[in-house]
C-alpha cells in the first residue's frame, strides 16, 4: 500500500499539511506556494524558481532567499551538488579540514571535542574554513547540555533538558539557550544538534534519559519548542530530534536497529506530540533517528523510509523544512546500501557523517547519472541548504556570559524529593563522587562559603604487649590485617551519575537522571539534572538553605517521598 493511500487510514482523520509526492520522488509545491487563481482576464503569475523546485515558506528562509537558492542549486555543477548536501565528520583534530571541504564542495562539518583546543581556536578554525571554501559552510554540534556536550569547558555548560522540565518554565529555557546559543555563534558554531524532543519512558529507556525533558509529551514539547526558540534567537539553527521518537525504545541505535512497535495512532498521542509542536511552531529543522517504524515500513530504518520521511513528517504532519539524517556512521545503517542516496530519495536534505565523504558523494552522483535519484530532489535538499546558510544571522556572545541565563534555570529546576523543604540542610560538606563533579561542587562550595569537611582513614590503635607472647603475637596480627576505618567529618553529600549505587545516608544527589532516588533510604534527596558549574552552585545554594528546591520531578520515580516541594 502506497504513502498517500496507507496515511489517511493509519492517521484516523489527522490533518494532512504540506507538500504532496510525485511519483518521481520529488514534492510538488503545496497549496500554501501555489499562486492563486488569477480573476478573469488576468494572467497566472509565473511561478517563482523556489516554487517550481517544490520549496515552501514558513520554516525559516524567506522567499527571495529560497528563489535565490534554487537558482543556485540548479546552476551547479552535479559534483558540487552532491557535495553540497554532506555535512560530514570534522577529521584531524584541531586542524581544519580544509581540503576536504573544498574538494568535496561540502555543505558543512560537525564538530567533536578534539576538534576544539579553546573556544577562540575555534572561532579562528571555522573563519579559516569559510575563507578558503569561498562560501558559507554550516558548522554544527551536539551540545545538548548534560551529558551531552561537545564544547564542554568552552562555553557555559546546560543542564540536561530534563532540567527544564523540571523547572516547568518556558521562558527560562528560551532564555538560557539563547544565551548559550549566543556563545556557541562566537565560537563559529551556527547548527546545534539540539534539544532533543524525544518522550522518554522512563527507566525502560536506557538511551535518551535526561536528554528528554521527560515523560509527559506536552511537557516535552513546551521544553522543546522552548529551547529551540532559544538557539533561534541566537542565529544558531536548532535541530530537533529523533524524529519518529527514540525515547520509548530500549536498544541503542549506535549499536544496533531500534523497532518502534508503537502504531502510527499510538505514535500521535505519545512521541509525534513534541515534533507536531515543532512544526506548528515553524521551527527549521528535524533530525531523523535510525528506527524502524513497523506499521509504515517495517524493518527499514526511518533515515531511508520514504513512507516515514515524506509520508509521516512532510506529508501528515506539514513539515516543509531541513531534514537532517542522523550519523550515518552509527551501526543501525549497518548493511543498508548507499544510505545517503536512500534518504535523499525518502525526502530528506543533509547527509549527517557519513564513513567516507568522498564515496558518499560519488554515489550520490552515480545515482543521479543511473536514474535512482531524481536531480529535481538533489537539487531541492541542495536548495535547502544553501537557503539555511543565507538565512542564519549568529549573534555571538562572548563565552562566559550565559551563566546568569542558565544559573536561573538550575535554580528553577532543583527538585527536592526527600528532607527539608527549607532552611540549611548542611555545616560541613564532604562531597563524594566522580572526581570531575566533586571537583566542581567544592569550587562552587568553597565560592559561596560553605565549608568543606574531609574523609579521613583511621586506623585502630597498636595493641599494648600483654606479657603473653603468644596473644600477642595474635593481637599484632589481627592489628596489621585489620582495615582502617573511614571517618566523614561533616556530612556525606553523594554525587550520583547514570549507573552509580546509592548509599543509605548523608544527602543523596542524581546529578543525572533521577531513578537513583527511589533507590536509598537517605533522608535528604535532590536532583540536578546535570553537574556543570551553575547546576552545583544552584545545589550549594539550597544546601545552604539560601534558596528552596522549587523543582517538581518530570518523569515518575517509584520510591520518593514526593515529587518536590
Amino acid at each position: 500500500m502506497s504513502s498517500g493511500r496507507l496515511l489517511p487510514v493509519l492517521l484516523a482523520g489527522a490533518l494532512l499539511l504540506g507538500a504532496c509526492t510525485g511519483e518521481d520522488g520529488s514534492e510538488e509545491p503545496s497549496r500554501d506556494d501555489v499562486p492563486a487563481s488569477p480573476s478573469a482576464g488576468e494572467e497566472a503569475p509565473a511561478p517563482s524558481a523556489s516554487e517550481r523546485l517544490g520549496l515552501a515558506t514558513g520554516w525559516g528562509p524567506s522567499r527571495a532567499q529560497l528563489d535565490r537558492a534554487a537558482r543556485q542549486a540548479r546552476a551547479m555543477p552535479l559534483p558540487d551538488l552532491a557535495g553540497q548536501v554532506v555535512v560530514a565528520r570534522w577529521t584531524g583534530g584541531t586542524l581544519p579540514p580544509t581540503r576536504l571541504v573544498r574538494d568535496l564542495h561540502l555543505g558543512g562539518l560537525v564538530v567533536f571535542d578534539e576538534n576544539v583546543a579553546s573556544a577562540a581556536g575555534l572561532r579562528a578554525a571555522a573563519r579559516g574554513l569559510e575563507r578558503a571554501a569561498g562560501r558559507p559552510l554550516l558548522l554544527a554540534v551536539d551540545q545538548e547540555g548534560g551529558l551531552v556536550e561537545r564544547i564542554r569547558g568552552e562555553v557555559t555548560s546546560l543542564p540536561a533538558l530534563m532540567a527544564a522540565g523540571a523547572a516547568g518554565e518556558p521562558a527560562l529555557t528560551r532564555a538560557a539557550h539563547a544565551a548559550v546559543g549566543r556563545e556557541l555563534a562566537w565560537t563559529g558554531i551556527d547548527v546545534d544538534l539540539a534539544p532533543d524532543t524525544d518522550v522518554t519512558a522512563g527507566p525502560r529507556d536506557p538511551v535518551i534519559g535526561s536528554r528528554s525533558a521527560g515523560s509527559d509529551p506536552r511537557t516535552v514539547a513546551r521544553q522543546g519548542v522552548a529551547a529551540a526558540r532559544g538557539l533561534r534567537d541566537a542565529g544558531v539553527l536548532p535541530v530537533v530530534k529523533h524524529f519518529p521518537g527514540h525515547g520509548s525504545l530500549s536498544v541503542d541505535s549506535h549499536l544496533a536497529l531500534p523497532v518502534q512497535p508503537r502504531t502510527v495512532a499510538q505514535l500521535q498521542r505519545t512521541d509525534l506530540v513534541p515534533f507536531r509542536a515543532a512544526v506548528e511552531a515553524g521551527l527549521p529543522a528535524v533530525m531523523i533517528g535510525h528506527i524502524a517504524v513497523r506499521e509504515l515500513d517495517p524493518d527499514v530504518p526511518a533515515t531511508v523510509s520514504r513512507p516515514v520521511v515524506t509520508g509521516l513528517l512532510r506529508e501528515a504532519l506539514g513539515f516543509d523544512g531541513l531534514v537532517v539524517s542522523d550519523a550515518l556512521e552509527m551501526a543501525a545503517l549497518r548493511g543498508v546500501p548507499r544510505p545517503a542516496v536512500g534518504f535523499l530519495r525518502a525526502g530528506g536534505d543533509v547527509v549527517l557523517m557519513p564513513t567516507d565523504p568522498a564515496a558518499t558523494v560519488r554515489s550520490i552522483v552515480g545515482a543521479v547519472r543511473a536514474g535512482r535519484l531524481p536531480l529535481r530532489r538533489l537539487q531541492q535538499a541542495a536548495a535547502r541548504v544553501l537557503a539555511v546558510q543565507a538565512w542564519q544571522r549568529p549573534r555571538p556572545a562572548a563565552p562566559g556570559t550565559a551563566a546568569g541565563a542558565v544559573r536561573r534555570l538550575a535554580d528553577a529546576a532543583t527538585t527536592s524529593v526527600g528532607g527539608p523543604c527549607r532552611g540549611r540542610l548542611v555545616r560541613r560538606a564532604v562531597p563524594l563522587g566522580d572526581a570531575a563533579v566533586v571537583a566542581t561542587f567544592s569550587a562552587a562550595a568553597r565560592r559561596a562559603g560553605l565549608p568543606l569537611g574531609q574523609v579521613r582513614t583511621v586506623r585502630p590503635s597498636r595493641p599494648e604487649p600483654t606479657g603473653d607472647p603468644r596473644r600477642d603475637r595474635a593481637r599484632l596480627q589481627a592489628w596489621r590485617t585489620a582495615e582502617p576505618r573511614r571517618v566523614v567529618d561533616g556530612t556525606a553529600v553523594h554525587l550520583l551519575g547514570p549507573g552509580d549505587p546509592a548509599p543509605a545516608s548523608g544527602v543523596v544527589v542524581a546529578t543525572d537522571r533521577p531513578y537513583v532516588l527511589g533507590t536509598t533510604r537517605a533522608r535528604t534527596r535532590l536532583a540536578t539534572y546535570g553537574a556543570g558549574r551553575t547546576s552545583m552552585a544552584a545545589l550549594v545554594a539550597v544546601l545552604l538553605g539560601r534558596q528552596r528546591a522549587p523543582g517538581q520531578l518530570p518523569v515518575p520515580v517509584t520510591g520518593v517521598p514526593r515529587q518536590g516541594c
